[in-house]
């Protein structure tokens, strides 16, 4: 009799943990993820357009399949609250290619593997935020939350998330 109550408790706490997941447990199947985020850039911010710093705090987005070269073209990157940037031309990566989302101003370079937001206000929280990458379909191709405190441990403001 001792143990009447064991499943139906187990399957509560199971139920508990689906719920409270975090949101990085969650893995997609996308060539695309994000590989890491520049969140607080260094020195003090400042999101002037010019001389602010917006532009040294960056999202770097990895193309992590084999073979297949995809372009960025319609893919979205969006934080908590809804700030949104969306890809609206071409930038294609080949297999094990990246490029760095930068705040700020400046010219796009495929040669360089950069894209710039045009918009100098920062877009990740110092302190903590999710990050999300959708698909041009809509789908979510990736997803993390991080916090300062939590994944940032040598404190240089750089979170890795895939290697």
């Amino acid at each position: 009799m001792r143990y009447r109550y064991a499943l139906p408790a187990a399957a509560a706490v199971a139920a508990l943990a689906a719920t409270v997941a975090p949101a990085q447990a969650a893995e997609y199947h996308s060539a695309l993820k994000v590989r890491g985020v520049q969140y607080d850039a260094p020195g003090r911010d400042s999101n002037r357009c010019s001389g602010g710093n917006t532009k040294d705090e960056y999202l770097t987005v990895k193309n992590y399949s084999r073979t297949a070269t995809v372009n960025l073209k319609g893919y979205v990157v969006k934080d908590a609250t809804g700030n949104r940037f969306k890809f609206t031309a071409s930038h294609s990566l080949q297999p094990g290619d990246y490029v760095k989302l930068r705040g700020g101003n400046g010219s796009d370079s495929d040669a360089k593997n950069v894209v710039y937001r045009d918009n100098c206000n920062f877009i990740w929280n110092n302190g903590g935020d999710t990050i999300y990458l959708y698909k041009p379909s809509g789908a979510r191709s990736d997803v993390h939350k991080y916090t300062k405190a939590a994944n940032d441990r040598d404190g240089n403001g750089y979170i890795t998330f895939h290697s």
